[in-house]
């Protein structure tokens, strides 16, 4: 068992309604969990957001909550619901309906990461699988929804932004004829996780620090952004999505010759989203 559900890196003093949150940076893995998968200790990253949680660390010197992951994705999906549970990995479950993420590996408790390869042998009991989700999956979420509802209730609206990479790869085929790359993908589930003044307002920070930005294409947003994403009480969710390949070398998973650079880019673009509660309360959690 990893030795935390998740890091937790709180302001002083609190002055933002923003939280930053990292679900898929963890990299405590446990030596049992290395000794069940067949894969070795290189390959199970794979799926890892690396890095991320230090792209975004400066949040709480801008009055911002961050809270990131401390078990990896491959050992437990924080953005999962917690019913997502895959059949084809966890004994003694029926399939119940069609879920694409479950069906492809990608449930809470991930039978594959990147490239479909296989994390196990065999299966494993619903025991273990429930352990992992009262011990990891639950404690975050818990974390989260109370950092959320504290800052709803001393400014008046809460903006999670919650933040992930992607493979450089995902992005082929996203490209218009005569178009940029996008390096950046917000999600707001096509509208539906965040007020539209909101996610322009993130869209122009990372424009303004010279990415290249998209959205919801091919990343709207998962369950966090879904669960999380309140406009009508007032509280926002929104995912954003970095190329890897801008500030990692993804084969090795290590800091390529552009992190600084990167890392003081979003240091504008965190001190920006910050901001995103410096408007009356009542601007934010209308609908």
């Amino acid at each position: 068992m990893p030795e935390t559900s998740y890091h937790l890196h709180m302001p002083d003093p609190q002055t933002s309604c923003v939280v930053f949150a990292s679900p898929h940076s963890g990299c405590d893995y446990p030596h049992t969990f290395l000794r069940t998968t067949v894969l070795d200790a290189h390959s199970i990253r794979s799926s890892e957001d690396a890095f991320v949680d230090r792209l975004f660390d400066c949040a709480p010197q801008f009055g911002a909550a961050f809270l990131c992951a401390g078990a990896p994705r491959a050992y437990v999906d924080l953005n999962r619901a917690a019913e997502e549970l895959d059949p084809a990995l966890i004994e003694g479950l029926r399939r119940i309906g069609h879920n694409p993420r479950v069906a492809s590996g990608l449930g809470v408790v991930p039978r594959v990461v990147a490239g479909g390869r296989a994390i196990y042998r065999g299966k494993l009991s619903r025991i273990e699988a429930e352990h992992r989700i009262t011990r990891i999956w639950k404690p975050y979420h818990d974390r989260l929804q109370a950092l959320l509802s504290a800052a709803r209730e001393r400014f008046g609206a809460a903006i999670l932004i919650d933040c992930h990479s992607m493979p450089h790869e995902a992005l082929d085929g996203s490209v218009r004829l005569g178009g940029k790359r996008p390096e950046v993908v917000i999600g707001d589930r096509f509208g539906a996780s965040a007020r539209s003044e909101i996610v322009e307002r993130i869209e122009a920070a990372f424009a303004k620090a010279g990415f290249v930005v998209a959205r919801n294409a091919p990343f709207a947003g998962a369950y966090t952004t879904q669960y999380y994403g309140r406009p009508s009480r007032g509280q926002h969710a929104v995912q954003v999505e970095i190329d890897r390949a801008l500030y990692m070398d993804e084969a090795a998973i290590t800091p390529n010759a552009r992190y600084d650079e990167v890392r003081l880019a979003l240091r504008g673009v965190v001190a920006d989203l910050a901001d995103l509660g410096d408007r009356p309360p009542q601007q934010l959690a209308a609908e």
